[in-house]
């Protein structure tokens, strides 16, 4: 009787063991699935950022060096025609503009620093062209996505006409961001799939040139 009543202790003491972990394990799972731990293992919030600067093969290249910047993509926007093509928006009259649309984390970079590097790659002072490439669809634009990127872009601009060192006003329009459509996937990332075709093309251009002329020697892509 004595050995079988230490027995019974001794499933006893075991049992409350098995059931002390159980309640552990499923404490921790309950915790990490929680808001708090969620949060902390969620993905940074991006935020958008729209640029027209002509051709939109060359506006890639500049945005996509840049630490915080997650992705770029080349596309149409700017107009009024429902999922344009490239033939269709290159030829004109749909009002679409060829853009790059940036995703980054703002805490990395700064909306700023994004209208820095647009500047220097565009030529501001002409309307509806950008070097060689002439029509609307080449235009330069800011599609501003609230307020503060409104509030951003008209401050950053106005600095632009009181720094900058060319004679020329800037013309580039800041307007708000409308339906954004990713052109075809051979123009996405074409300086690196096509990268002589490329280089060839923006020297043709006389893009470099231009922005030389403009902004002094820079680091040009």
């Amino acid at each position: 009787m004595r050995m079988r009543s230490v027995t019974v202790r001794a499933r006893g003491h075991v049992r409350g063991d098995v059931m002390a972990s159980l309640f552990a394990v499923s404490l921790i799972a309950v915790l990490a699935s929680s808001p708090v731990a969620a949060q902390g293992n969620a993905a940074p919030a991006l935020a958008k950022a729209t640029f027209a600067g002509g051709c939109f093969w060359c506006m890639q290249p500049p945005f996509d060096k840049l630490d915080g910047v997650v992705s770029t993509t080349a596309g149409y926007t700017g107009g009024k025609l429902a999922n344009p093509t490239y033939p269709q928006v290159s030829a004109g009259g749909t009002g679409h503009a060829e853009s790059v649309q940036i995703a980054y984390d703002p805490k990395r970079i700064s909306y700023e620093k994004l209208l820095e590097v647009f500047w220097v790659n565009v030529d501001p002072t002409v309307r509806d062209r950008q070097f060689c490439d002439v029509g609307s669809q080449y235009r330069t634009a800011i599609f501003v996505h609230d307020a503060g990127q409104r509030a951003a872009a008209e401050a950053s601009k106005a600095a632009l006409e009181k720094s900058k060192p060319f004679a020329a006003s800037v013309v580039t329009e800041i307007t708000d961001a409308t339906l954004f459509y990713p052109a075809e996937e051979y123009h996405q990332d074409y300086y690196k799939k096509n990268e002589s075709r490329y280089k060839f093309y923006r020297w043709n251009c006389g893009r470099d040139q231009r922005l030389e002329q403009l902004w002094g020697k820079k680091e040009q892509s």
